[in-house]
């Protein structure tokens, strides 16, 4: 009887681990796509520099979500690093 309540029991924390990863892998997919915006063919276009956004327009929504481009631009080696480790583990797990 204490068996099967402890494999229920590892069953659920698996599953909301398995949510977690997949929380995980989503948001790694939305930052692989700030990540390969260009700025010469896509952001320059729309406006979207960061040399457009100057003093209080920093702090609007556009230059937030520009903020956070370049931050996933700037970051693209620790970026590749966490590929390479989600496709290692889905790899090994399944």
């Amino acid at each position: 009887m204490r068996i099967g309540v402890l494999l229920s029991g590892i069953l659920i924390v698996l599953h909301d681990l398995m949510g977690f990863w997949t929380l995980l892998e989503g948001f790694l997919l939305f930052a692989n796509a700030l990540a390969i915006l260009n700025e010469d063919r896509f952001l320059a276009r729309r406006g979207w520099t960061l040399a457009e956004m100057t003093g209080p327009q920093r702090n609007s929504l556009k230059g937030q979500v520009m903020g956070l481009i370049y931050a996933c631009q700037f970051l693209r080696l620790p970026l590749i690093l966490f590929n390479v480790i989600t496709i290692i583990v889905k790899l090994f797990s399944g």
